[in-house]
């Protein structure tokens, strides 16, 4: 069996990749940090699809839930390997840098970058083993464009662009790639506070991207088809940035 993790993979554009991975019969461990309803739902959506998966709780910031959780799980399953990673958690809080406090600045940070960062720490020693892994990173057009109001998530997406680029050099001759995924205006939770009617006049396509688009770039990163391509950064904006 082969086994890939989602990280905030219980909605929104996690939950689109975590459903996708069937279709490279891949056993989806669905991460979540508090919704375990939403989990539920998608884990009951892949077996519908014909996959199968579990949940797996914990919070993407904090490195010890982290550790514990994935060590939890492989010594249940001694023989097996993740070898598909989705760095797909991710939150925003949204303000002008000028009334911008602290924890505004440090959840954002911790989560989308710090989250990165321990996931991957805590999976990587066995893809460079096993001589064979993916990581993609869900980062952003704001990662890329810079967006007003989202200094914090802005500087954390373009922080694990860099992180994609310098780990990708690293790891290449161990088989393992590593990608990033940046999305533009998708619909899902975190975009439903936005103005879709204006926002959409500035994409090209004129339409918000839906989340299952976003999956098939990430799945196709994810399959032997992509076996050449690492420290890549592939845009699913509309042309809104180009």
């Amino acid at each position: 069996m082969k086994y890939a993790l989602v990280t905030g993979g219980s909605r929104g554009i996690g939950r689109a990749i975590s459903i996708k991975l069937v279709s490279l019969e891949y056993h989806v461990l669905i991460n979540y940090r508090s919704n375990e309803e939403e989990a539920l739902q998608t884990l009951e959506m892949i077996r519908q699809a014909g996959g199968s998966g579990e949940l797996l709780k914990f919070d993407v910031s904090d490195p010890q839930q982290v550790d514990a959780a994935i060590a939890g799980w492989s010594e249940k399953n001694k023989d097996a390997c993740i070898e598909v990673l989705i760095n797909n958690a991710g939150i925003r809080k949204d303000i002008l840098l000028m009334w911008m406090e602290n924890n505004h600045w440090h959840d954002v940070i911790n989560t989308n970058l710090n989250g990165f960062f321990y996931v991957t720490r805590s999976l990587l020693k066995n893809m460079l083993i096993n001589k064979y892994g993916r990581i993609i990173n869900i980062v952003s057009l704001s990662g890329l464009k810079g967006l007003p109001g989202q200094a914090n998530y802005s500087a954390a997406k373009a922080a694990v662009i860099g992180a994609t680029k310098a780990l990708a050099q690293e790891i290449g001759k161990k088989n393992v790639t590593v990608n990033a995924v940046a999305p533009g205006y998708i619909k899902t939770d975190m975009t439903k506070d936005l103005n879709e009617a204006e926002l959409k006049s500035f994409i090209p396509l004129n339409r918000f991207g839906m989340p299952e688009e976003v999956a098939e770039v990430v799945c196709f990163l994810a399959s032997e088809k992509a076996s050449y391509i690492t420290g890549e950064v592939i845009s699913v904006n509309g042309g809104l940035y180009t």
